[in-house]
């Protein structure tokens, strides 16, 4: 790869089912920097053996250990992804195209096509999904949220133009449900720091907008019976972040 120097950066967590495949589509790049949570399964041992540059570091939430990932590459150009996604040739092609001339922004979207259950989804609002990924971080980085993290960036942001990341987040029912466990407590923490608080109602409400929304005004209909799996479950965790909320204020007022 000529041109403008990349670092490709992760993080992870016991992700040996998934980071081989995502490592393996980013061979190309000036350097791969995995930046490792506390793994007890064999996630840095695979990332050694396909020379990427593995960093320990305690847990700081999902932004900030995003921001000490950007901060630990070599070069200034980052392509952040994550361990249950994979680079297309096409984004692939599409990135080192863009990077051997001179880029003219400070930050690309990338659209991003996912599975669940195995099944790629076409609507359901996923179809809309185009993180920024791709950046200069002498002009942006990731922001301090814990959860739900996004880059920051000083200056213009384009789209890279054809190529997709594609992204496998929930191969079985089992592996939504535990991450949405994780998440919800996240979620609600986050929100009664904030000086938030909720009720039963209001979980409900909340959830059942959340299936309203991705199954019907998103057109989750059309992606047959596993939209509606993926909107059920969907509207689920958003009324037990809701529910852990208001077991968080409740707590609060009894003491």
């Amino acid at each position: 790869m000529n041109g403008t120097p990349l670092s490709v950066v992760l993080i992870t967590r016991d992700e040996e089912a998934n980071i081989a495949r995502c490592l393996e589509s980013v061979r190309w790049a000036h350097e791969v920097v995995v930046v490792d949570s506390g793994s007890t399964d064999h996630t840095v041992e695979i990332c050694q053996s396909l020379s990427c540059r593995v960093i320990q570091t305690a847990w700081k939430g999902f932004g900030l250990t995003k921001r000490y990932a950007v901060e630990q590459a070599s070069h200034d150009w980052i392509l952040s992804v994550d361990a249950d996604e994979v680079v297309t040739p096409e984004l692939t092609h599409a990135i080192r195209f863009l990077l051997d001339g001179e880029p003219q922004a400070a930050a690309y979207r990338i659209r991003r096509r996912s599975c669940y259950l195995g099944t790629p989804i076409r609507f359901s609002g996923w179809q809309h999904d185009r993180p920024i990924r791709l950046f200069d971080r002498r002009r942006g980085t990731f922001n301090d949220r814990s959860l739900h993290e996004s880059v920051v960036v000083d200056g213009p942001v384009e789209t890279v133009r054809s190529g997709d990341l594609l992204h496998y987040p929930y191969p079985t029912v089992s592996s939504h449900l535990a991450k949405m466990e994780r998440y919800s407590a996240l979620g609600a923490q986050r929100l009664f720091t904030q000086g938030q608080s909720a009720s039963i109602p209001e979980a409900v409400a909340r959830g059942t907008a959340k299936f309203i929304k991705m199954f019907f005004l998103r057109g989750g209909f059309l992606d047959g019976k596993v939209g509606f799996v993926l909107a059920e479950n969907s509207a689920f965790g958003v009324y037990l972040k809701y529910l852990k909320l208001w077991e968080l204020s409740r707590r609060r007022r009894s003491t």
